[in-house]
């Protein structure tokens, strides 16, 4: 995209964000402060839209950011405002490490939800530093095959997953010894995140046995319902967003409440962002929750002792201030990281 294309896109976007409303190319051309014709705003939207990244709702003749163009804006227009030493300082009182887990946790929610004035959920810890020890594939019938996962403490999980064709057990010892040789010993977040994705992007220089090696692991490690059962997360502010069906976005409220209420699913996105290296942001449909395509989530991982143990989200709509959520999010997470460090560090001492 051309400087001014880019120029027009942000001026747009923070129109809309701010107002709520679509942009015409007149607003348009007052705001940009571009040296333009009317005429060249005029083609420019129009090409932009062509490209997906600017729509018209209805028969307005102002046009509103798509997914696409909102991903731009966030990943190469956005200026992230550092956060005011004052409110650091307030953060650091809130998430206090002389408090128990659960109060820093909670306190995190409610923190995030009063700062960003949007609905917020804080992961409660997983286990911290669980790794696995062996995996091992039993054969089935009916193409099917037992993973077996033998996890530190002789914690032992079990799952059923299912492949194109049935392999023969001296096929899956092999694949079995591959995967130990790479994974064994390793926290199990980040063999299912990391390594197996690094192993992945190698795929095509290996050979075919250690590919499909590759594809079994990635069934077998991916979460199980019974484990994202057993999670919890504390949420905070879901009447913010109340503000959304001042828009005329009932529906919407009423498909976001939805989405808060089936736990797993808001897990399974929080899981997602267990080992991004700091702030990760899903815009709309990105989700993959379809009650949460009006929104956006902004999350990132906290830590206890450098190991990510849960995740904390910022939840509202597409058009959110990105420039000040984003910042508050990764303090807060680092923050909680520190408090959760000195505390555990205090209560061994």
């Amino acid at each position: 995209m051309r400087d001014r294309d880019l120029i027009l896109m942000k001026s747009l976007i923070e129109s809309y964000v701010r107002e709520g409303h679509p942009v015409g190319s007149k607003a348009l051309l007052q705001s940009s402060h571009l040296s333009v014709s009317p005429a060249t705003v005029r083609n420019i939207m129009a090409d932009l839209e062509r490209q997906g990244l600017l729509l018209s709702p209805h028969t307005s003749a102002g046009r509103i950011p798509t997914t696409q163009g909102l991903r731009i804006f966030v990943d190469q227009l956005v200026k992230v405002k550092n956060l005011k030493s004052e409110t650091v300082e307030q953060l650091k009182h809130t998430l206090n490490p002389a408090q128990e887990t659960k109060t820093i946790l909670g306190n995190a929610s409610a923190v995030l939800s009063e700062m960003t004035k949007m609905a917020s959920l804080v992961q409660l810890p997983s286990k911290p530093f669980q790794r696995l020890e062996h995996i091992d594939f039993v054969p089935l019938s009916d193409k099917k095959i037992l993973v077996v996962l033998v996890l530190q403490n002789d914690e032992i999980q079990n799952r059923i997953i299912h492949v194109d064709r049935n392999y023969s057990r001296e096929e899956l010892n092999l694949m079995a010894s591959f995967l130990n040789e790479h994974i064994a010993g390793k926290e199990l977040s980040t063999v299912r995140e990391n390594l197996l994705q690094q192993m992945i992007h190698e795929k095509q220089r290996l050979d075919e046995l250690t590919r499909q090696a590759i594809e079994l692991a990635e069934q077998g490690l991916n979460p199980s319902a019974g484990e994202l059962a057993k999670k919890e997360f504390h949420i905070s502010g879901q009447t913010n967003l109340v503000s959304m069906a001042s828009h005329g976005q009932f529906e919407n409220l009423e498909r976001i409440f939805q989405a808060f209420k089936q736990k797993q699913q808001i897990l399974s996105i929080l899981e997602r962002s267990m080992v991004a290296d700091g702030v990760k942001i899903f815009i709309g449909e990105e989700s993959g929750n379809q009650n949460l395509s009006d929104c956006s989530i902004v999350t990132a991982p906290y830590k206890l002792k450098g190991e990510s143990i849960g995740v904390l989200a910022v939840v509202g709509p597409t058009r959110m201030h990105y420039d000040k959520v984003i910042p508050i999010v990764d303090v807060t997470a680092k923050l909680l990281s520190n408090a959760l460090t000195q505390k555990s560090i205090s209560d061994q001492s």
